[in-house]
């Protein structure tokens, strides 16, 4: 059976899940087959696995970093928020409904078998697993009740490292509150503490260290294992609290990603950023919208609220705008949706009713109670319009979407009236493939997640962009995304082996609870 070690923290983004990243990364290193798990997640931010489940993004890249295949069983509760006070509850990577928190609060407890029938199938796979906790432990009124934190080190019997977050101040307190605040067979589970996202001279924090250590000692003797440094890697996130979204200088080559209230999977949009003299900017308001040469309209939770915000706030009229300027416009999942006619909302999955989409795409949404969930991989057709230099070109990802498109058979002819005879003809020149559709000039529409990820179509939307504004930025293009995500893992596994003692971790591991 496989060791365990288990990675909390004092709050909500004190870098868990990095570190939980690193120690994969460390571990696999070592020699070690080791797999990621966290019993409960929520985010916005979900994956689709080769056998079609869906799971959170953050245990997708500690698989990566493991150098394994992401499965479903190393994330069985996923929670995706629909509102301030509810959430779509995925357990085993399926839709088990929508429900408030206080009905979620009153249910989790009975999904402990499943979470314990994935841990005990990891456990009999691997050497070792790296569990990860979820905001604090010390939420004294969600104790009672608790899957994530010290409830997962219990039964999972994990040691557990209790990391704070010296980056947002009051580290100290953090530590020894949380400590405090634990029950005494919870602390007896914490082996070691870690500092992390630490600027400056260690030196001058040790003697800090010392003095929180003989503050516990009447209560806890629990030693640091390790002060990790900040340290800037270019690593997917998961939550949506990030830097990315207050970037707002435009480059050589703009793009513009609408910033949704209910944005999901941003992590679309990150391979487009490793490039020099290109911008990926998150715009929120018209405004910080510029004049990019492409505009990116990302997935959502909820695509009738956000397509109503885009209306609200002026962007939709702002993005049409910029189509007959002739910049680029990329939807996708929900954002191709909203590009279409019309949206409707026959079962109620997202309140119910009809809306007009933008009109850019002759194509209509229907919601349907099923959610599909799908890898998909493939090589395109015949694309037409601004990036027909597609056309031939491999693609691969993934679909997680409730709605259901179709082609409008009615096409506009010359005299600007309707027809239907023109419509196989339409469908034959402008719909491209299932897989990407366009209104064969600069709009484009997809259904498939990561569809950014692979180099040749990466390539080609960059440089169809620097051919339309005479640049030559022929140098971006030497660059492989998964060679630099193996180099971002090895340098993150780096800095953390450093600054860890792994030494006594391993102990840890080895003398367990």
């Amino acid at each position: 059976m496989a060791k365990s070690i288990m990675i909390q923290g004092t709050m909500s983004s004190a870098g868990k899940s990095l570190l939980v990243t690193a120690l994969c990364r460390i571990l696999k290193q070592d020699g070690y087959k080791v797999a990621p798990f966290k019993s409960q997640n929520m985010a916005l931010n979900s994956f689709i696995t080769e056998d079609g489940y869906e799971m959170g993004r953050a245990q997708v890249v500690q698989a990566e970093a493991a150098g394994i295949k992401p499965s479903v069983l190393m994330n069985p509760i996923l929670l995706k928020p629909t509102t301030d006070v509810g959430s779509q509850v995925i357990v085993n990577g399926e839709v088990r409904g929508n429900m408030t928190a206080s009905n979620y609060f009153k249910y989790k407890k009975e999904l402990i078998p499943e979470i314990m029938h994935a841990y005990h199938t990891l456990e009999k796979e691997y050497d070792i697993i790296v569990i990860e906790g979820a905001g604090s432990p010390a939420e004294i009124n969600l104790k009672s009740e608790d899957i994530v934190n010290m409830g997962m080190a219990r039964m999972a019997k994990a040691p557990v490292l209790l990391v704070g977050d010296i980056d947002r101040g009051g580290v100290f307190a953090q530590l020894y509150g949380t400590i405090a605040l634990l029950e005494e067979e919870e602390r007896a589970m914490v082996k070691g503490m870690i500092i992390n996202k630490f600027r400056g001279d260690v030196k001058i924090l040790e003697p800090g260290l010392t003095m929180l250590s003989d503050r516990l000692n009447p209560i806890a003797d629990i030693p640091f294992v390790g002060v990790v440094p900040y340290t800037k890697v270019d690593i997917e996130e998961e939550d949506s609290i990030s830097e990315r979204f207050l970037k707002k200088m435009a480059k050589k080559i703009d793009i513009a990603v609408i910033r949704l209230p209910r944005i999901s999977n941003y992590t679309d949009f990150h391979n487009l950023e490793r490039f020099p003299n290109v911008s990926v900017r998150y715009i929120a308001k018209v405004s910080e919208l510029l004049e990019p040469d492409m505009i990116i309209l990302p997935g959502t939770k909820n695509t009738i609220a956000d397509l109503k915000f885009l209306r609200e706030s002026g962007l939709e009229a702002a993005i049409l705008k910029a189509q007959a300027k002739e910049s680029l416009i990329f939807g996708i999942c929900g954002g191709y949706q909203m590009l279409g006619e019309m949206l409707r909302d026959p079962f109620g999955v997202e309140g119910g009713g009809e809306i007009k989409g933008l009109s850019l795409l002759p194509v209509d949404t229907v919601f349907s109670k099923e959610k599909i969930r799908k890898q998909n991989r493939g090589t395109f057709g015949e694309v037409t319009g601004m990036l027909s230099g597609l056309t031939g070109k491999t693609y691969q990802g993934y679909e997680i979407h409730m709605g259901e498109s179709t082609w409008i058979s009615k096409v506009p002819v010359n005299d600007g009236s309707f027809s239907d005879k023109a419509a196989k003809k339409y469908v034959e020149d402008r719909a491209i493939t299932s897989v990407l559709r366009s209104n064969g000039d600069n709009v484009y529409g997809t259904y498939l997640h990561g569809i950014f990820d692979e180099e040749g179509i990466c390539k080609e939307i960059i440089g169809t962009l620097c051919e339309k504004k005479g640049i030559a930025l022929d140098e971006i293009f030497e660059f492989s995304y998964k060679k630099h995500k193996e180099e971002q893992y090895d340098k993150l596994a780096d800095a953390v082996r450093d600054a860890l003692d792994m030494e006594k971790i391993y102990q840890i591991m080895e003398e367990g609870v």
